[in-house]
């Protein structure tokens, strides 16, 4: 974190006088990843109807557009109720293009951890765009918001993630038996952990 960033009276960090990252436009190589809003719900909605997606988590498909937007409204404030969380959403879409290829969320616990979890939507993986995308929030969570380690959550089963996120650095440093049930199955997870060397 840089040696001017504050925390403001909601709990997100500040740098400088004005700029709250958590409302800043990232950008890559490719893609630009901007903070989630409820309007990015119509154009999010067909993509989160694959159920394929979900094959590893215990989410289902929104019912609706509508349904979706009053989601992610109730994110806009990017902060826990009781302000000892910071709530990251993004949609993360071509450059130059009205193509939204994910969407990506972070949450930073008050004791510097955070939590990092990604779609890439069907059409646009095995493309590069998750390891660009995942590895600029990453980065931003250690430089915006004073994050000591990122970690993940995968479903052992889940190939595709564990090796987009060993690809990206993280470690696996534990193994959940039993983390959740659903679609009548137990589900093992993996905990990886990116830590920053100084």
């Amino acid at each position: 974190m840089q040696d001017d960033c504050r925390w403001n009276p909601a709990g997100l960090p500040m740098i400088g006088s004005d700029l709250n990252p958590a409302e800043t436009t990232l950008f890559t190589e490719h893609l630009t990843i901007e903070p989630l809003q409820s309007t990015h719900a119509a154009a999010l909605f067909p993509h989160f109807c694959d159920t394929t997606l979900y094959t590893y988590i215990p989410q289902q498909a929104p019912i609706s557009v509508t349904s979706l937007a009053e989601r992610y409204q109730r994110l806009a404030n990017r902060a826990s109720p009781d302000g000892s969380q910071i709530w990251l959403n993004w949609a993360v879409r071509i450059t130059d293009k009205d193509e939204y290829i994910g969407y990506a969320q972070a949450t930073v616990e008050a004791d510097g951890q955070a939590m990092l979890a990604y779609f890439v939507f069907t059409p646009y993986q095995r493309r590069g765009y998750a390891v660009e995308m995942c590895t600029e929030i990453r980065d931003c969570l250690f430089s915006a918001f004073a994050a000591r380690s990122v970690y993940a959550l995968i479903d052992t089963r889940n190939q595709a993630s564990i090796a987009l996120v060993e690809k990206l650095g993280f470690q696996r440093e534990a193994l959940l038996p039993n983390a959740d049930y659903f679609k009548d199955a137990n589900s093992d997870e993996y905990r990886y952990r990116y830590a920053k060397t100084t």
